[in-house]
């Protein structure tokens, strides 16, 4: 931790649901509706139905990751239309820090996601859609789709800002604090020398509005510099962050 001599380091500011039966179809030599991809099809709406009426639980977070994760999601959602597809959803990720493989975004999409809106819908000019908003525009998408009661592909699902804010809570809150700290080096240290130096410590200060004078930035470092190598390295920085 900093003395009270010195100030401190400066911080980063830092489904479908049909209201209504699915169509009748008509019955046909194989048992027609009774066939197991008509059941995985009935079980896949009910289901994201499910989703849609329950608001998706958000772990606690800090306010700062709270901002973080809804800019994330409005930097990414590049149609801006209120939900953001797999290609959205995994930079949008990984703007967070979470470099997830394709099998864990399509299974986070097929236990989150719910179909995508029809490409004639328009969406609202200014606040996120309700739940229960978000739930009529599902239906009307699926009553206009003539094979509204076969499941969407994962890749083509899409995730609504909640599903989104509860995704990406749970994955901050299940990472490792160093992983979090070793970030945050690495906000400093952008050209990966393994150390923070004098320089890095000017553009944060400079990048922030800090007016820090260069005397008490030297002082920042000598006073966690504990080998005299003329720089913070990162488990100087870990111990200063952990104590």
């Amino acid at each position: 931790m900093a003395s009270t001599a010195h100030p401190s380091f400066p911080q980063r500011p830092y489904s479908s649901t049909l209201h209504g039966k699915l169509p009748d179809r008509p019955a046909n030599a194989f048992g027609g509706s009774s066939h197991p991809a008509g059941r995985d099809a009935a079980r896949a709406d009910r289901e994201r139905a499910q989703r849609e009426n329950k608001e998706p639980e958000v772990l606690p977070i800090t306010d700062d990751q709270k901002e973080e994760i809804n800019e994330a999601f409005s930097l990414f959602d590049l149609d801006k239309d209120h939900r953001i597809d797999y290609h959205e959803f995994k930079v949008a990720l990984k703007a967070l820090g979470f470099d997830l493989p394709k099998s864990e975004i399509l299974s986070l999409l097929t236990q989150h996601g719910v179909p995508p809106l029809p490409s004639t819908t328009t969406p609202p000019p200014a606040a996120l859609p309700s739940q229960a908003a978000t739930r009529q525009q599902i239906a009307l998408a699926n009553a206009n789709n003539p094979n509204s009661n076969e499941p969407v592909p994962p890749g083509r699902l899409t995730l609504t800002l909640p599903s989104f804010q509860a995704i990406a809570a749970k994955l901050i809150s299940e990472r490792d604090p160093r992983d979090e700290i070793m970030r945050a080096f690495a906000l400093f240290d952008v050209d990966e020398k393994g150390m923070i130096v004098l320089d890095d410590l000017r553009r944060v200060a400079r990048e922030l509005g800090e007016g820090l004078e260069d005397e008490e930035l030297v002082a920042m470092i000598e006073e966690f510099d504990l080998e005299g190598k003329g720089g913070v390295g990162r488990e100087e920085f870990l111990g200063i962050c952990m104590s």
